[in-house]
């Protein structure tokens, strides 16, 4: 799988003299509007937090597949492991498998480089092949994976387009890393994912949105 969140602050030049109290008050972070959704899987509970105002196309896919129970009974199946940086490294992988009965149309990409998101530790993003055609298969992040980041300037298409992000883990990601730490078997999966099919896939049993206040 295959980089950035940036934070501009404005400057006021202010006149000479002490600064005010309220002139050193930083402005508080930016809030946008999110979906709580609970994964609940036979190793244990995860709640995922979805970008539905910064990356609307990718959240709003993904709350259909959960409001029309198309997740439910489906697994996490791979786990993906980087022997860099601090461990655990990596990801999980779950989703719908392409099944015909579940996966619904391909969505449009939604880069990172538009939705300020970026692939950090607990993040959710898009599997997909090419970008156009994710359906309902998705990871979690154990680690920043920069990488796998929008590069709009880079001359190879995989980097330039990057994954979607559409959210982020808020609860459970030592479910997410008892998942990453299940067995492998190490002769099953194709290509460069041989190695990387959980022996045992943990079940996603239901996936609900959780009401919020």
């Amino acid at each position: 799988m295959l980089k950035r969140f940036a934070l501009s602050a404005l400057l006021l030049i202010a006149p000479l003299g002490a600064a005010t109290a309220e002139q050193e008050e930083q402005t508080p972070p930016a809030t946008y509007g999110t979906e709580t959704v609970i994964l609940e899987t036979s190793m244990g509970d995860i709640v995922v937090a979805l970008e539905t105002e910064r990356a609307p196309v990718t959240a709003d896919n993904f709350l259909r597949y959960v409001d029309e129970d198309r997740f439910d009974g489906t697994v996490f199946y791979r786990a993906m492991r980087l022997d860099w940086g601090e461990q655990p490294n990596g990801l999980i992988q779950g989703g719908t498998q392409n099944d015909p009965e579940r996966i619904i149309d391909p969505i449009a990409h939604e880069p990172t480089s538009e939705t300020g998101l970026t692939h950090r530790r607990g993040a959710l993003s898009m599997a997909r092949l090419d970008p156009g055609t994710a359906t309902g298969d998705f990871s979690i992040l154990l680690r920043d994976q920069p990488a796998m980041d929008a590069q709009p300037d880079s001359d190879d298409p995989a980097f330039r387009d990057g994954y979607a992000v559409f959210g982020h883990v808020i609860e459970g990601m030592d479910v997410v890393e008892a998942i990453h730490a299940a067995p492998v078997d190490p002769e099953a999966g194709e290509g460069w994912m041989k190695g990387q099919m959980l022996a045992e896939p943990v079940e996603i049993i239901e996936a609900r949105r959780i009401e919020q206040d």
